[in-house]
Parts: structure tokens; C-alpha cells; sequence
């Protein structure tokens, strides 16, 4: 391990957020690790950010899998350098009423959005605690806040998550540690915002909805602070979001 180097690792470095963060973290110095479950889709992120002079690799791995998490901390500490940000962005926003959701897609929404969110911050968390130091970001959702119609099994992972994260806040805050949990509240310019919601993408011209790269400066923001005056929770949303 390169004690030399910093590592930030993005599990779920998608097109739009997890992205961002992973090229505001490496414009910083930092080692951009990113992980997908397919490494293909990983590539422009990767060409991107050494285009830009950074360095960065990509690790095709399911996050539900813990043999597959604990290799993949494994070879980061072994091979790159030590693990200072980890930034779990796993989504999962499949909308179905309650009365049609079927208990293998429930779950399936509860593991990729929360129990894989528990196997990769405990990994981690054990490597921080060891060197006394190091951030764990988890990224939210209003559905973490209230359950709407319709979402009841998004709500529920996102529930869980926020709850992961205010409990290993008490307890890793005090070994140096600091845990934090981003609120977004609001679309994101994504593709999938574009073509599937026209006249919600029309508003991005108003700052009506939220810009990645915005969100990540958010999260270099909550890295970046001083232990003094850590935040555990932060809420981001477009000025003209109802809330």
C-alpha cells in the first residue's frame, strides 16, 4: 500500500452523481476508485478523469455480495493506497403500489439500496478506525425522511440506510471518523430526467433542477470540514423544490 496516495472509492459511480464525485474528489488528488457492476460502463468515467490528469480505477463489483466487498477493499488497501472516502451511492428508485410490489423485488430494492450500503461501510469503517481517521458518505433521498405512495419499497431501504448512517455517526464520530448523510431532494440532470420527463428537464434552464457537480462540491464540502464543526446531515434541493 502507497501511504502516499488518498484514496476516495464511489460504490455506484453512475453517469450522473456518483460520477461528478468521483471527478471532484480526483481534481482534489485524490484516487478515484469506482465501482459498477460492469466494468464497461465504468470506462468513459475512467478516460475522463485521466484525461484531466487525474488517476482513477474501476472495479466491476456487486455490492449485496460480501466476499465480493471485502476483496474489494482488500486489493484497494493492498495495491493503490488507503481508503480516506467512501462515498455509497447506490440507488434504487423502482416506483410500484403496494398492492402489486412482490416480496423478490422488495427485497431486492432493500438489498441494493440499504443492505449493500451496510457491507460496504462496515469494511471500510473497520480499515478508518484502524488509522484513527477517514469519511463515510451515504446518499439519501426524501424517501429516507417520508414514504410516499407508491414507494414503499424505496422508502423503506432509504429509511434504513439513514438510520445506518446516524448510528455509525454516534459511534465511529468519537474515534475520528465522520459519517454524514446528503438529503436529495429534487431531480437530477440525468439522462433518464430528460427523456423520460420533458417538462420537468425543461426547468434545469431555471436551476430547477439539480446539477451533479454541484452535488459533489457538496460532498468534497463534508469531507473537507473541520471536526470541530462536522455535519452529520445536509440537505440539497433546487430553490423552486416544494418541501
Amino acid at each position: 500500500m502507497n501511504e502516499n496516495k488518498k484514496v476516495a472509492l464511489i460504490i455506484g459511480a453512475g453517469d450522473a452523481t456518483g460520477g461528478a464525485i468521483a471527478r471532484r474528489f480526483a481534481r482534489e488528488g485524490y484516487v478515484a476508485c469506482v465501482t459498477r457492476r460492469s466494468l464497461d460502463k465504468l470506462q468513459p468515467l475512467l478516460e475522463d478523469i485521466r484525461g484531466e490528469g487525474g488517476e482513477a480505477h474501476g472495479f466491476a463489483s456487486d455490492a449485496r455480495r460480501e466476499e465480493q466487498v471485502a476483496e474489494l477493499v482488500e486489493s484497494i488497501e493492498r495495491d493503490i493506497g488507503p481508503i480516506e472516502v467512501m462515498v455509497f451511492n447506490i440507488g434504487a428508485n423502482v416506483p410500484c403500489s403496494i398492492l402489486e410490489e412482490t416480496a423478490r423485488k422488495y427485497f431486492k430494492i432493500w438489498e441494493m439500496a440499504c443492505f449493500s450500503g451496510f457491507l460496504t461501510s462496515q469494511a471500510v469503517a473497520k480499515r478508518m478506525v484502524g488509522r484513527g481517521r477517514g469519511t463515510i458518505l451515504f446518499t439519501g433521498a426524501t424517501a429516507g425522511l417520508r414514504g410516499a405512495a407508491g414507494f414503499a419499497a424505496f422508502a423503506g431501504a432509504k429509511h434504513g440506510i439513514r438510520a445506518l448512517a446516524q448510528s455509525m455517526a454516534r459511534e465511529l464520530g468519537p474515534l475520528n471518523v465522520h459519517v454524514a448523510h446528503v438529503v436529495v431532494d429534487g431531480a437530477i440532470d440525468t439522462a433518464f430526467i430528460r427523456d423520460s420527463f420533458p417538462e420537468l428537464y425543461a426547468k434545469k434552464d431555471q436551476d430547477g433542477i439539480l446539477d451533479p457537480e454541484h452535488i459533489a462540491d457538496s460532498y468534497w464540502f463534508l469531507h473537507a470540514q473541520p471536526r470541530d464543526a462536522w455535519t452529520f446531515e445536509l440537505d440539497l434541493r433546487p430553490w423552486m423544490e416544494r418541501w
